[in-house]
């Protein structure tokens, strides 16, 4: 279709491309100071409403765009979104997709390797394999949807490691010096006992209403998460499916929420119990630390903090994975260290095997 020149001297483009429903549709795009900038962006358009992969990395992540942000959680799309504007688009975006290759995506990957802030601090390993990880989302699309032949990413490889930060958590001990210096704010207080003892996460604490709980049979019940979104307050479904849950409390936990919750002035169901944010608890665990002296942890380790008392206790990982919302691979995975050692058990036990002497198969694994 051709392009043609407005009144007030720019240049628009008018064209047709079919909807999802099939049917032919108008489309007009107006404000183009020339032709050529009007015409470049009607040959992009209809590459892109064709889905030919001679259009440029940046056209199809707009594709992208529109496949996939009505699937995904709000604050997941926009951490994606940040992530691939800040560091993918001004690399890739003006690369025909086609066009890229592994060579492409190991220079990109230098450049991040090689980058340092202003302390002198590259980026982190974790951080390294989110970047890489979205990157290769976007080329998987383009295959599975699109009939791009092969993932220039995947072929490069990743870098980073998942989970690569240290994990830091308070011992029960720790946390109750912690715990004293709290009690002069009740939100403050109340909030921690409930992220250190029933191990939720941030989110999921600051969702929580007077309807989630059940004192009679201490149950705590987990179905949403809290975000602070583009200064708004959105309430999501919570990080998987395994988080959907209920919790039980010990009596005292109860005993402590009954008092909390006589503490609030005309409470419906449906509010929060917490409305506070994230960033006042962070400063509160600052506050908590300067006056105990205490290692500074972040406030997500107050999680691993449960989980490695539980360990502790002696639970199981299924058990423990039950109650945190973790499949328990992941909780085998991630804390493995922590759990007792059976390998010189094992090796005992095997070495009476060998002798043919009383052998008893232990029913733990």
């Amino acid at each position: 279709m051709p392009v043609y020149k407005d009144k007030n001297g720019t240049w628009y483009v008018m064209t047709r491309c079919d909807d999802w429903q099939g049917q032919r549709k108008q489309k007009c795009k107006r404000g183009f100071k020339t032709k050529r900038e009007a015409q470049d962006w009607e040959r992009r358009f209809l590459l892109q409403q064709g889905g030919d992969l001679d259009m440029l990395f940046k056209d199809f992540y707009k594709l992208y765009e529109q496949d996939m942000k009505a699937r995904l959680k709000q604050n997941t799309w926009e951490h994606k979104a940040c992530v691939i504007k800040s560091k993918i688009l001004p690399y890739f975006g003006e690369k025909s997709m086609k066009d890229i290759q592994a060579r492409d995506v190991l220079t990109w990957q230098n450049e991040l390797l090689r980058h340092r802030d202003k302390h002198g601090k590259p980026y982190s390993e974790t951080y390294l394999k989110n970047l890489h990880n979205q990157l290769s989302c976007i080329f998987n699309h383009a295959v599975r949807y699109y009939d791009l032949s092969t993932n220039p990413a995947a072929k490069a490889g990743s870098i980073g490691v998942k989970n690569a930060k240290e994990m830091n958590f308070w011992t029960k001990d720790e946390y109750m010096k912690f715990s004293e210096v709290m009690m002069d704010k009740p939100i403050s207080f109340y909030a921690f006992e409930m992220l250190y003892w029933c191990g939720i996460r941030l989110g999921e604490l600051l969702a929580l209403t007077t309807a989630d709980f059940d004192f009679k049979n201490r149950k705590l019940r987990i179905n949403k998460s809290y975000q602070r979104l583009k200064g708004q307050d959105v309430i999501t479904e919570p990080k998987t499916k395994k988080s959907n849950r209920t919790i039980e409390m010990p009596d005292f936990l109860c005993e402590e929420m009954q008092e909390y919750f006589s503490m609030l002035y005309d409470q419906k169901p449906d509010e929060r119990i917490f409305p506070i944010s994230k960033s006042y608890l962070h400063h509160e665990m600052d506050r908590g630390v300067k006056a105990t002296g205490l290692k500074r942890i972040r406030i997500h380790d107050l999680r691993h903090s449960h989980v490695s008392l539980l360990i502790e206790l002696g639970f199981s990982a299924v058990a423990i994975a039950d109650r945190v919302g973790h499949e328990s691979i992941e909780i085998t995975y991630r804390y493995a260290h922590l759990f007792p050692s059976k390998q010189a058990e094992m090796a005992n036990r095997l070495g009476e095997l060998k002798k043919g002497g009383d052998f008893n198969v232990s029913k733990e694994s």
